[in-house]
């Protein structure tokens, strides 16, 4: 018989999805969302409505690997029951992959120290089958080193209105980009990318604009010209949703959380 603490407890779960049939992680009165399946699994789980707060906000039909929510709830259960109750009766595209009590200071938006994504880019002259909704497909052959070299004039703290979303709500449009690498493994080439927070739309628009870069329409400098313009119509397009992939949110050791796997995110966004 399931006994409750009157004691609110603040949870955080570790998450990940395949976004292909969701709006965005945020709920939607019309449409399905993460955060709607999320906080009715927690729900089933604590025997009580649950409303989860994440750590970043995908888009429509992006994916993660690394999703870090936080709850409440007074009800008492193991943070293995909380995990393995939430994937009963979560559908098979959303798992929560670790459960851990945090102080009540913690909140997984504010507290993060950084957050990085993974877009991933099919690059063939065929299409592909597999990964037709998990990679952006570009036929012609792209310049990898000429993509990375141009990519490092984002680095450090910049007005990043070239490559947001018109709809952004973010009041200000400065961030801090710590890290961007651009790889290729055969016919996959990645952008992986590091900041203290993102703008709507920022990961996918940086990979529009680098993608002009690797087939040759676009020349190097474009780039720095384009953060430099701080007008959205100077740079690329906005890269498809499903080659992107939210990697995994950095926060302060004392809280205790899981760190990312990278072996098991690089064979899954892979995939």
């Amino acid at each position: 018989m399931n006994t409750r603490d009157p004691v609110q407890q603040r949870i955080a779960v570790g998450i990940e999805y395949d976004g292909r049939r969701f709006a965005g992680w945020q709920r939607q009165a019309d449409a399905p969302s993460v955060q709607a399946e999320v906080e009715r699994a927690l729900g089933a789980v604590a025997d009580h409505p649950v409303e989860a707060t994440c750590g970043g906000r995908t888009d429509a039909g992006v994916h993660a690997l690394g999703q870090v929510a936080h709850f409440d709830s007074t009800a008492r259960r193991s943070m293995r029951g909380w995990a393995l109750g939430a994937n009963t009766a979560l559908p098979p595209d959303i798992a929560v992959l670790w459960a851990v009590q945090v102080p009540g200071e913690f909140h997984a938006r504010h507290s993060a120290l950084a957050r990085s994504y993974r877009y991933v880019i099919q690059n063939r002259a065929v299409r592909p089958a597999l990964a037709r909704q998990r990679a952006c497909w570009v036929h012609e052959p792209l310049d990898e080193a000429a993509m990375h070299d141009a990519a490092q004039c984002l680095l450090g703290e910049h007005d990043f209105s070239a490559f947001r979303a018109s709809e952004c709500q973010s009041r200000t449009a400065v961030r801090r980009l710590d890290r961007i690498a651009v790889g290729r493994d055969a016919d996959r080439v990645t952008i992986e990318v590091t900041a203290n927070a993102f703008l709507h739309h920022m990961v996918r628009n940086i990979a529009g604009t680098l993608i002009a870069v690797g087939r040759g329409d676009r020349p190097r400098a474009w780039v720095a010209e384009a953060l430099a313009g701080r007008d959205r119509r100077a740079a690329g397009i906005t890269a498809p949703a499903g080659g992107l992939y939210f990697l995994r949110i950095e926060y302060p050791r004392h809280f205790g959380l899981p760190a990312a796997d990278p072996a098991a995110s690089a064979m899954i966004a892979g995939a």
